[in-house]
């Protein structure tokens, strides 16, 4: 997910266990089978993703839902039919899991298969590879912006199916706090963006025993990024207010803002997640105002 929410979108057969039913609610006398502020499971491509349903419509006899992606933009919100939808429940929670589960190793088995194929030291590859490409010189141009489209919204699919749940119950909280019952977060944060980095980094070189160029390099790079997107992206509307009147002259977001907005950017990050997952481990664990 990520980008536009004019994105045509394939079902894989929602519905079942435990769903709304595809004719559940077909008919201008028949019930909705969803609620609005319910929270459900969707469908967006191969996998469930949690929604909650905002607004409900019948529209030629049939139910349509307006739902809003769990902890994503709000620019994925997008009308869907029942059959997209699974009622929240565990049964359902673990046909979630698997899917997810499922997706990461088909991907798995395909990058093997494909390594497999096309050796890299192959000369029969490389030949091949420079006919095609001067065959489909033309296409492949006109196909790239979209090939590359799909391909990052897949890594965001799994970069946020990968989240652990305390994280992802936190990103749920954050919204509707903010968006639902508009209670924003008390400026300056304790810890801040700032103090989290500076923790996790000593952290580990406390635990590596060393001092590492790369997770120093990370830190820097992942402060100066949110000091970037904050405003850009990672507020919601009714945030916007608060981020003029605190953010003033040279003071920096991340030295205001706190875990929740850093939350935010993880979530939005097509980013080596093991180190964003390791670092609020660590934060969650040691410091229980987070």
């Amino acid at each position: 997910m990520g980008g536009s929410s004019n994105t045509t979108t394939t079902t894989s057969g929602g519905g079942g266990g435990g769903g709304g039913g595809k004719d559940k609610d077909k008919g201008k006398d028949s019930p909705a089978a969803f609620t609005e502020g319910e929270r459900v499971l969707a469908y967006h491509g191969p996998l469930l993703y949690e929604a909650k349903v905002q607004k409900t419509e019948n529209r030629e006899d049939e139910w349509r839902y307006f739902v809003h992606y769990l902890g994503w933009n709000k620019n994925w919100d997008e009308w869907v039919p029942s059959d997209r939808l699974l009622k929240y429940t565990e049964e359902n929670i673990r046909k979630q899991q698997e899917l997810t589960k499922n997706q990461a190793v088909d991907k798995t088995i395909k990058t093997g298969r494909a390594a497999q194929n096309n050796p890299k030291g192959s000369n029969d590859a490389k030949t091949n590879k420079e006919d095609t490409k001067g065959v489909v010189k033309g296409k492949k141009r006109k196909n790239q912006l979209g090939n590359e489209e799909k391909e990052r919204r897949s890594s965001e699919s799994l970069l946020m199916s990968q989240f652990p749940l305390t994280l992802k119950k936190q990103l749920v909280d954050d919204w509707e706090f903010v968006t639902q019952l508009g209670k924003l977060v008390k400026l300056p944060r304790s810890p801040t963006v700032d103090d989290i980095l500076k923790k996790y980094l000593e952290h580990r070189i406390k635990k590596d025993n060393k001092i590492s160029d790369s997770y120093a390099e990370i830190t820097r790079g992942l402060r100066c990024y949110f000091d970037k997107a904050l405003p850009a992206m990672l507020l919601y509307k009714k945030e916007q207010k608060q981020y003029k009147e605190e953010i003033k002259g040279d003071v920096s977001p991340s030295s205001v803002y706190g875990a929740e907005h850093l939350l935010r950017l993880f979530g939005m990050l097509n980013y080596p997640l093991h180190e964003a997952v390791l670092c609020f481990r660590f934060i969650l664990s040691n410091n229980s105002s987070v």
